[in-house]
Formats: C-alpha cells, sequence, structure tokens
C-alpha cells in the first residue's frame, strides 16, 4: 500500500509542474495566418526582435518564426557585443578583432527560419568599450591619434559587414550604420549645428564625436558604402533614432541626411548617395508614465515623419516600435490606437508612385514585468505589447490582424 501511495504521489509532483508550466507559458496560436504575409501586399516588412537568451523559450521562438520576415538582434550585433579585447592585442596589423559566436548563432537560426535580419548596430555612443580608443586597446595607456581611432572604426566596421554577409549572404539585409547620434536638448547639442549632433550624453561626451571629430556620422556613413560596394552587396544604409517623429529632431534628421548626401564624391565630382533610409525607432507614449500615451497627436507626426523622409529620397523603418500603456482599464483604447497606426498610417504609406516604407518591426513584443523604475518596463510598458507575460496573444495583436486583414 505504500509503495503505491508513493508511486501515485510521485506521478503528481511529476505532472503538477509540467501542467502549471504550460499554463503559466501560454501558447502561440495556430489560428492566426502569419502576420508578415499580411504586411506584404502593403509593401513592408513585419519584424520584431530578440536576443541570445531568448532562444532558449521555444515559445517565443516559434511565434517569431511564424509571424515575422524581419528581426533585430536586441544587443548581439553592437560593437560592445563583438569586440575582443584580447583579440584586439593580438592582431598583427593593429586593427580591432571580434567574438561573433553569438550573433552567428542568431542569424544561423534567422536564415534557417528563412528570416531577414536588420544589423544593429555599427556605431552608437553609448555603452562603447573605451580601450577601443587608446593605445594597444589598453584604457591605462595614452588616446591613439585620430587618424588610428579612424582607421580603427573603419576596419571595424568592413570586417563586421563583411563577416555577416560572406558567412550569411543574403541575410542581413540593412545596417544601422550609426545610432542615435542627435541630441534630445541645447545642452547635449551645440546650437550652431543644424544636425543636432550629440555632444553629450547623460552628463558624459560623446566619445566619437570627441576622439574623431564632428564628421564622425558622415564617416562611418562613408566607411559603410565602401564596403557594401565592395561586397556587391543588397544592404541598405540606416540612420537610426528615437523621436524622429518630432517636429524638432525631425528637422536635424533632414539636415544629417544632407550633410551625409554631401560628404564624398565621386570619380566624376558628384555627390555620392551615402545612406539609403531612416529607422525611426518608434517608442510612442510616455516613459513609464501613462501621461502622453495613446495620444492621436503621435499618428500624425508619424505619418508626417514618413512623407517628410521619403521626399527626401529615404526609404523608412519603424525599427523598435513599442505602443505603449501603463494602464491596464485602457487595452481597448490602445487596440483602437495600435490599428489606426496601421490603418491610417502604415498601409496607406506606400504607393505605386512612392513606396518609402519597408519595415514595421516591434520592439514591444511582450508584456513587461516589474514597475516604474526598471527599464524595459519603462521603454515597452506593461500593458502595451503583442503577448502577455506568459506569451499569451493578446486583443491589440488580434485588433492588428483583423485590420490587416480589411475584417
Amino acid at each position: 500500500m505504500k509503495i503505491v501511495l508513493l508511486l501515485i504521489l510521485a506521478l503528481v509532483f511529476c505532472v503538477l509542474p509540467v501542467a502549471s508550466f504550460a499554463e503559466e507559458a501560454g501558447t502561440v496560436s495556430e489560428d492566426y495566418d502569419p502576420m508578415w504575409q499580411l504586411t506584404e501586399p502593403y509593401g513592408f516588412k513585419f519584424g520584431g526582435a530578440f536576443s541570445y537568451s531568448d532562444m532558449n523559450n521555444s515559445v517565443f521562438m516559434d511565434f517569431l518564426a511564424r509571424h515575422f520576415n524581419s528581426l533585430t538582434c536586441c544587443n548581439e550585433t553592437k560593437a560592445y557585443s563583438l569586440l575582443n579585447q584580447p583579440l584586439s592585442r593580438a592582431s598583427k596589423d593593429g586593427m580591432p578583432r571580434m567574438s561573433y559566436s553569438q550573433a552567428d548563432a542568431m542569424i544561423s537560426w534567422a536564415q534557417k527560419n528563412g528570416i531577414k535580419v536588420r544589423g544593429h548596430v555599427l556605431v552608437w555612443d553609448a555603452y562603447m568599450t573605451q580601450w577601443f580608443f587608446h593605445e594597444d586597446y589598453e584604457t591605462s595607456k595614452p588616446l591613439a591619434d585620430k587618424e588610428t581611432m579612424r582607421a580603427r572604426l573603419a576596419s571595424y566596421i568592413d570586417q563586421v559587414m563583411t563577416h555577416f554577409e560572406e558567412k550569411f549572404p543574403g541575410v542581413i539585409y540593412c545596417w544601422d550604420v550609426v545610432n542615435e547620434a542627435i541630441g534630445d536638448s541645447g545642452l547635449e547639442y551645440s546650437l550652431t549645428d543644424p544636425r543636432h549632433l550629440r555632444t553629450k550624453r547623460n552628463g558624459g561626451s560623446n566619445c566619437f564625436l570627441e576622439y574623431l571629430g564632428d564628421d564622425y556620422v558622415e564617416y562611418a556613413f562613408l566607411c559603410a558604402r565602401n564596403t557594401q560596394e565592395k561586397l556587391g552587396a543588397d544592404i541598405k544604409l540606416f540612420y537610426n533614432d528615437y523621436n524622429l517623429f518630432f517636429p524638432e529632431k525631425r528637422a536635424a534628421a533632414c539636415a544629417l541626411v544632407n550633410s551625409i548626401q554631401s560628404y564624398a564624391k565621386d570619380e566624376e565630382g558628384n555627390p555620392r548617395s551615402l545612406i539609403d533610409g531612416i529607422g525611426m525607432q518608434g517608442y510612442m507614449g510616455g516613459y513609464g508614465t501613462q501621461s502622453g500615451c495613446l495620444d492621436p497627436s503621435i499618428i500624425t507626426n508619424v505619418k508626417t515623419s514618413i512623407q517628410t523622409y521619403a521626399s527626401k529620397g529615404m526609404e523608412v523603418q519603424l525599427t523598435e516600435m513599442a505602443v505603449r500603456n501603463f494602464d491596464k482599464s485602457k487595452a481597448a483604447e490602445h487596440d483602437a490606437f495600435y490599428s489606426k497606426l496601421f490603418s491610417d498610417v502604415f498601409m496607406q504609406a506606400n504607393t505605386e508612385e512612392n513606396a518609402p516604407l519597408t519595415a514595421v518591426c516591434i520592439w514591444g513584443l511582450v508584456d513587461a514585468s516589474g514597475k516604474k523604475g526598471n527599464y524595459v518596463y519603462d521603454l515597452n510598458s506593461p500593458y502595451g505589447c503583442l503577448l502577455t507575460k506568459n506569451y499569451r496573444i493578446k486583443t491589440c495583436f488580434d485588433a492588428v490582424y483583423h485590420t490587416l486583414k480589411g475584417e
């Protein structure tokens, strides 16, 4: 009797956690056609984002594999993730060296699932490894001279773009060449600079601007274009930033595009086109607060911005979109806002004459846990994403789905 009872208890304790986990994790509904197939007739990719750790989450990865035809690595293709200090110190040509293991695993998964990837990002001052700028790649030594730093940057861009194109041909279809180079206020840029190029970030200096010069953005695009042309690859080059749908920052971005496009000349003395597109990150609403969320003016500003950048010959992508909502009671209002964004802006952006919108990439995929003050919570919000914390499809996903189907 005791043996039978113990066997029953063992079975109970083995089965219950599995059932509980399945209930908690949820499943991705197969009742929905792939979302990317619904956006394709409107001329833009349906994109998402994932991290290396997400690859252990089969529910989430199955969701990505089914519904997206563009993906972005959250951090793994950024310089601070790729640069390898010991290998750089040992390099015979004095140029930096990288470790690609995590990024390669992610790009390989995308390739096997037939999904294109946005390369994000080649040049970003935030969190940049400082040893990159010092002699012998050692912070205890003096800063390298400007010429050496510019050579290192050119080599870094060339090596990274070449590595991924040669190992995974055609998978990375665009690169964010420079990220968040435009400041937010007169305290972060020179008032005489129409580009509003960032001189400060959180009180600290912009390392690229300080060490490489105030043409570092244009120079980075020149390096990227040289590599893209050398490879003969169909890779588009983007400038990426947040708040680019607000008028002041939009004007600065247009000035930056003008500067990039007039930076270099070809052999015949004509300006070389160095930039192909603008990436609007698309965080919509208050950061950590409901104030500013679901404001109709956002939709108007996004539409105006797409049109403005298109008028300068730029492709446009929403690259890190999160339609924030911090108030659970406003779920229906959030669904309607999300649907209107698609119906009134994205689905009407492209015409036979002009088709600037090439991707809408959602960063806010899973409702954030935690509370105000947590970075992911403030950035993506707890009630603004397509999936619940347990990876169940939400009504906003359903609303966008049926909007795209014209229902």
